[in-house]
This record gives structure tokens, sequence and C-alpha cells, in this order.
């Protein structure tokens, strides 16, 4: 019980900031609110600890959540994807250039530990490939925690307060109570999340755990099985969680680590987010796609922060969550061989 304790308290905390958020008008409160209040806690030597045990559970039913807003008509629009993928890696490849600079000629960090901070991929991926790669585990850790960080607010900030997009009211408007589900709704999304998260793991899929339940989820909507997404409540714990869990990766470091990681960061998120929005703006003046829907396909956050903060803010969560797979395992199958290939 003492260990559950600093566990509790971020809970806790991440609760309270959420709810304070949520008045206080803030896109995407229930992860933005929980996210920020224990940042500061962290920084503020708070006994405050992620309750990581919670992630394996609250994954799952994100994956559930994201695959109950595809449909048919979605499906069809595969094919106005070609473009978005064809410019993906060029994307990549100019956000992690930009990155690098900012991580190892202004941070001064060495090679390694400055090139894996800097690839757009996952958190948990880079952070082993680049320890094995001989980088430093802590500032590659801090470095993409702050990015997922600094993206999640700027991109929540640049919906509300320049698209006038905001996640509170639409969540209010969508909300799905505990009894709009019957019992075989329920044990369908259960058997999505089990099912998906293992058959994920199994077909070595990236992001399984979210990824797998996803595509069980939407399979499940899509063929007409289950026409209800799960509980708000539910959707609401998942964020506060997630949020929770984001903001106290930074518990261990100094104030002068953070400070400095996340100054970096900022930057480096910055000038991603610079250029995610030119990318964007060249795929809304050639395919006519949406300006938000491009930019949250390119936003170089994670992908189960990103595809809540897509269905949050009403977009179309399919077309994100695939994009950010997509980049993810292309960061994560290519990123070690372009190292090799620069090291030679």
């Amino acid at each position: 019980m003492v260990e559950a304790r600093p566990q509790i308290l971020a809970l806790i905390l991440g609760l309270i900031c959420g709810i304070v958020a949520y008045f206080a008008g803030l896109p995407l409160p229930w992860m933005l609110g929980p996210m920020i209040g224990n940042t500061v806690a962290a920084m503020m030597k708070a006994p405050v600890v992620a309750p990581a045990r919670l992630r394996p559970f609250v994954i799952p039913v994100i994956g559930v959540m994201l695959g109950s807003a595809i449909t048919a008509e979605l499906l069809g629009q595969l094919g106005s994807w070609l473009l978005t993928l064809v410019l993906l890696p060029v994307f990549l490849a100019c956000a992690a250039a930009f990155s690098y600079f900012i991580y190892r000629r202004v941070g001064g960090y060495d090679p390694v530990t400055a090139y894996f901070a800097a690839m757009p991929g996952g958190l948990n991926e880079m952070l082993i490939v680049g320890s094995e790669a001989g980088g430093d585990e802590r500032r590659i850790a801090l470095a993409h925690a702050a990015r997922i960080l600094v993206v999640i607010v700027f991109v929540a900030l640049f919906f509300g307060l320049v698209l006038g997009v905001s996640g509170g009211s639409t969540a209010a408007s969508n909300w799905v109570d505990l009894t709009a589900l019957s019992v075989s709704d329920y044990v369908i999304l259960a058997a999505c999340a089990v099912a998906g998260a293992w058959l994920g793991r199994m077909a070595h899929l990236p992001a399984a755990p979210v990824f797998g339940p996803m595509i069980l989820s939407g399979v499940a909507h899509v063929a007409g099985w289950v026409t209800v997404p799960p509980p708000s409540l539910f959707v609401i714990a998942a964020q506060v969680t997630m949020g929770t869990i984001i903001g106290t990766r930074f518990a261990g470091a100094t104030i002068a680590e953070v400070r400095r990681d996340l100054s970096l960061a900022a930057v480096a998120s910055v000038g991603m987010l610079v250029i995610t929005l030119a990318f964007a703006e060249v795929l809304v003046w050639i395919s006519g796609l949406p300006l938000a829907q491009a930019f949250l396909a390119y936003s170089p956050g994670g992908l189960t922060e990103m595809s809540l903060l897509t269905l949050a803010m009403d977009q179309d969560v399919a077309y994100v969550s695939v994009m950010h797979v997509i980049r993810i395992t292309m960061v994560i199958g290519m990123a070690p061989l372009v190292f090799r290939w620069l090291r030679r």
C-alpha cells in the first residue's frame, strides 16, 4: 500500500487538474490538465509516481474507443490518403533533421543521443534502440516525453485559439452514458479490447495494445455488431490516466534538467510543428483535405495521445491514427538503418 500511495496521489492530482481544466475551458482538458499538473508536481519533487500498472488496461480501452469512430464511409476514402503517404517520408526527414540540429548544435548532445532524441517515433522504441547504440537513456527519455508534452499542448492550443475548435464542448455533446450500452455491447467491446491487444502483440503490430483493439472495434462497428462507443466515463478515466503517466515521467529529474530539456524540446517541437503546418498546407492545396485533419496527421506526438486529441477535436480518427501508425513504423524500421549508414 505504501508503494501505491504516490501513484494514487498522482491520479488524484490528475483528476483535480482535469476538473479545473474542464471548467476553465482548456482544450482536451481531461488529458492536458493531469499532464500539466503532474509535470509541475514532479518538477517540485512532489511524491508522484506514474500509475504504470494501469496503462495495459486503459490503452486497449482507448483503442476500442478509436475503433468506434471508423465507418464504412471512412474506409471508402482510403484512395484519398495516397498523397499523405507519399509526402510522409519527406516530412519525417525534414522534421528529424531540424530536431537533430537543435539537440546537437544548440543543446550540445552527443551525436547518438541527439539522433535518437530527434526521431519522431515512439518513446519506448527510441529509448531501447538509442540506449543499445550508446546514447544517454535519460536524455532520450526526457526528450521524447517533453516532445509529446509540448506537441499536445501546442496542438490543443492551436485548435482552440487559431481554429476555434474546443474539445470540451464536443465531449459534452457526445456524452455516452453507462446505461446506453446493452450487455451484449459491453461483451463485444470487452472482447475487442482483450483479443485485440493479444492479437496485436502476436502479429507484432506497432503500438499493438492500442492498434489491435482499434482494428477489431472498427470491424465490429462497420459490421454493425455494435453501434455505440465505450461510455464517456471510461474515456475520461483513460485520458486522466494517460495525462498523469505523461506528466510523472519527469519525476526524479532535477529542475535544471527538466527546464533545459523542456526548452530544447519546445524549440525542436515548435520547429517540427511549423514544418507540419507547411506540409499540411501543401496537402490542403493539392488534395483539398481539411487543414485540421492534415495537421493532426503529421503532428509528431504519440499515437495514443494524438488519436485522443483527434477524437476530442471531432476529426477523422481513422485517417489520423493510420498515418501515425505508419509514421511510427517508418521511424522504428528506418531510424536504426539510417543511423548505421551515417555512422559508417
